[in-house]
């Protein structure tokens, strides 16, 4: 099984069938949690998909795979009151076991700046051939505008035709997304990325996960979607970091 399918078969026993015996079947004995919802090990998260309630489910939107690495964008309900859109990154090892988790979780706003959901859009994948240029140039565009603050390169790297938005905050096009940034900086959240912890691409889709700050320590998970060596497409979670964890491996 590819890395993919095993992550698909694995949560789907976990969170759809909610069998907490799946953790036996696709759980690593050394599983690595950076999830503020749970501790770390497979006893940890047995004893989470144990306690799920009749309410919970999962809602799927989009699915990305690069090497052991595999993500997933989706809707939780049943966590908690309000619905919550996510990513999930999981880690997958030699023996096909899921190894390690992060993920980051914002509530659903039902009305958005662009009219888009935090999850609509397109969905599979395309471009395969294209991965690394495309992990290439949003790598670049992260090092440069998101890192290096540089707002001038902007058009060197996000279409200026198409730029769908789905921060429920910014609206369509650069002009949206400057009108956003700006109001964040007036609200004391000024967007700062500190360091770019992992990039995973596959075809169309690069997900970027960083560090830095948006008025308090935050995780920030941005997914683009490139056509013709452009970005023309953006979901994200920004997800303020815990104070406390229980477990002591951070969350990135």
């Amino acid at each position: 099984m590819s890395a993919k399918d095993i992550v698909l078969t694995a949560t789907t026993e976990l969170f759809d069938k909610k069998d907490p015996s799946a953790v036996d079947r696709w759980v690593a004995p050394d599983y690595i949690q950076h999830s503020a919802l749970a501790a770390d090990g497979p006893e940890a998260l047995h004893k989470l998909v144990a306690g799920l309630g009749p309410d919970f489910r999962y809602e799927d939107a989009r699915v990305i795979a690069d090497g052991n690495l595999v993500a997933l964008h989706g809707t939780y309900y049943g966590f908690g009151p309000d619905p919550l859109v996510g990513f999930d990154i999981f880690r997958v090892d030699a023996n096909g076991k899921l190894a390690e988790h992060w993920d980051a979780l914002t509530p659903v706003v039902r009305t958005t700046a662009s009219g888009r959901t935090q999850t609509d859009g397109p969905t599979e994948v395309t471009d395969a051939d294209k991965t690394e240029a495309n992990r290439a140039m949003v790598t670049e565009f992260a090092r440069k505008v998101f890192v290096g603050a540089d707002y001038s390169v902007l058009t060197d790297y996000i279409s200026t035709e198409t730029y769908h938005q789905h921060n429920p905050e910014a609206a369509d096009g650069l002009a949206g997304f400057g009108a956003a940034v700006a109001k964040w900086a007036e609200q004391g959240k000024k967007l700062v990325y500190r360091k770019v912890h992992q990039v995973i691409a596959e075809g169309d889709f690069v997900l970027l996960q960083s560090e830095g700050e948006f008025g308090v320590p935050a995780a920030y998970y941005d997914l683009f979607r490139v056509k013709d060596a452009k970005i023309v497409e953006h979901w994200d979670v920004v997800a303020p970091v815990p104070a406390q964890l229980p477990h002591n491996n951070g969350v990135f």
